[in-house]
């Protein structure tokens, strides 16, 4: 398990340089957390509203409701998507925005964005929305076996030093966690604006087998699909002149 803080130590009085490294973190080392945690601090009315919905930003707390995730939502509510570091949530409130029938579960270690998110779903009403703050591998390892019928993984982290690969989201480990957790026929959605990333993700998913692969290269095959919105991320690749690459895996049938 990742640390509990308070919310004094989580930014409310802010830190440019708080990070989760290896030694703060008394887990396992697979669950180990890299990269910041805080940004600067939180203004008053974000800091209020966290503090408002606190209890309910740790899912990992109500595992008996993850083995069937549906339980989390209301009844109009017939299946339920998954979102891996929604940044400042802007994919996540679009995707809640227009499946009004779909629960969405967002996962974000970044408190900033955490408050960013809880901001544009308190202004919009998006009730089929529930936010994680922390590890998404915490969550994905209490989900029951295919109890999702969607994934995104949008723009992670690329840990580009050779030295870090190991903490890439994307592993043999993460990828049979989610191949688990995904009905058959599910997708699971990658983007990068990395090209070795991109390679690397591409191998992974070949070396384990359970996904049908529909990549898009470079953007040079398939544009991206009309219900896959841009976000600040692809904004910022692109005026960098790097192309994004979206990827579509498709959960195989056992």
């Amino acid at each position: 398990m990742i640390p509990k803080y308070d919310l004094l130590s989580l930014g409310l009085e802010g830190s440019r340089d708080s990070h989760m490294t290896a030694d703060e973190n008394t887990g396992p080392d697979r669950l180990r957390l890299y990269g910041r945690r805080v940004g600067p601090k939180l203004r008053p009315r974000q800091a209020a509203r966290v503090a408002t919905a606190w209890a309910q930003l740790d899912l990992t707390a109500r595992p008996l409701r993850l083995r069937d995730p549906l339980h989390l939502f209301d009844h109009e509510c017939r299946s339920v998507w998954l979102e891996i570091g929604f940044g400042a949530g802007e994919h996540l409130a679009w995707q809640a925005r227009h499946n009004p029938r779909i629960g969405l579960i967002g996962c974000e270690a970044f408190l900033n964005g955490v408050a960013k998110a809880l901001a544009v779903i308190d202004r919009e009403d998006l009730g089929n929305v529930r936010v994680h703050y922390g590890d998404a591998r915490e969550l994905i390892d209490l989900l029951g076996d295919g109890t999702l019928d969607r994934a995104f993984l949008l723009y992670p982290d690329p840990w580009p030093k050779r030295r870090h690969w190991k903490r890439r989201f994307v592993n043999a480990e993460t990828v049979a966690g989610l191949h688990r957790v995904l009905r058959p026929g599910a997708e699971l959605r990658v983007a990068s604006d990395i090209a070795g990333y991109i390679t690397w993700t591409l191998e992974v998913f070949a070396r384990h087998g359970g996904f049908e692969t529909f990549s898009d290269i470079a953007g040079e095959r398939n544009p991206r699909p009309a219900d896959w919105p841009p976000t600040r991320y692809e904004q910022k690749a692109l005026a960098a002149e790097r192309r994004p690459s979206y990827l579509v895996f498709r959960r195989r049938n056992d």
